[in-house]
C-alpha cells in the first residue's frame, strides 16, 4: 500500500486509470493464522469521479480469545459508509486524485484517516492549582517538622 518500486508503479497505474474505489483497513488478528492487519482494496471500472474512499475499520471488532471478530454492527457500519461514500471523522475520508498523487500514490489508510486522539485531556490550569496546593501543604509540614526538630535540639 505504500512501498516504492514496482508496487508504486502498480498503484500509480490503478489510480491514474481511476480503478481504485475504496481501501478498507481491517483490524489485526481477524483471520486465522495471521496476526497482521489486512486491507480490502475495492476496484471498480467506470467510476463517476476520481476520488478514493479510505475507511479505517481497525477498531470495528470485538475480542474473542486471541482473535478479533467483526460483529454484524461492525460490518453494517463499514458497508453503509462504503455504500454512502461518507466522510466520518476518525473513520473515513474521501481523497481526491491530487491528494493521492501528492502523497506518492500511497494507499495506506492511516495516511488519509486521522486516528482519534484517545489520550486523557489535562486541564493545565487545574493541574497547576493542585501543584500549588501540594507545595503549600508541603511547606506547612516542613515548618512543623522544623519546630519539632528545634524543640528536640533545645
Amino acid at each position: 500500500m505504500y512501498r516504492g518500486g514496482a508496487e508504486q508503479k502498480i498503484r500509480k497505474y490503478l489510480i491514474d486509470n481511476n480503478f481504485v474505489d475504496c481501501v478498507i483497513q481491517l483490524p489485526s488478528n481477524l483471520f486465522f493464522g495471521t496476526s497482521i492487519a489486512t486491507c480490502i482494496m475495492v476496484l471498480k471500472k467506470g467510476k463517476p469521479d476520481s476520488r478514493v474512499l479510505f475507511i479505517d475499520a481497525t477498531n470495528e471488532c470485538i475480542k474473542v480469545t486471541n482473535n478479533n471478530k467483526l460483529t454484524q454492527a461492525n460490518i453494517d457500519r463499514i458497508v453503509n459508509t462504503f455504500a454512502g461514500r461518507e466522510e466520518v471523522e476518525h473513520f473515513s475520508h474521501l481523497a481526491s486524485y491530487d491528494e493521492i498523487s501528492e502523497n506518492d500514490y500511497n494507499l495506506s489508510v492511516s495516511s488519509y484517516v486521522e486516528a482519534e486522539d484517545t489520550r486523557e485531556k489535562v486541564d493545565i490550569v487545574k493541574l497547576n492549582a493542585e501543584i500549588r496546593e501540594i507545595v503549600a501543604r508541603e511547606q506547612v509540614l516542613r515548618d512543623e517538622i522544623d519546630k519539632i526538630i528545634a524543640e528536640i535540639e533545645s
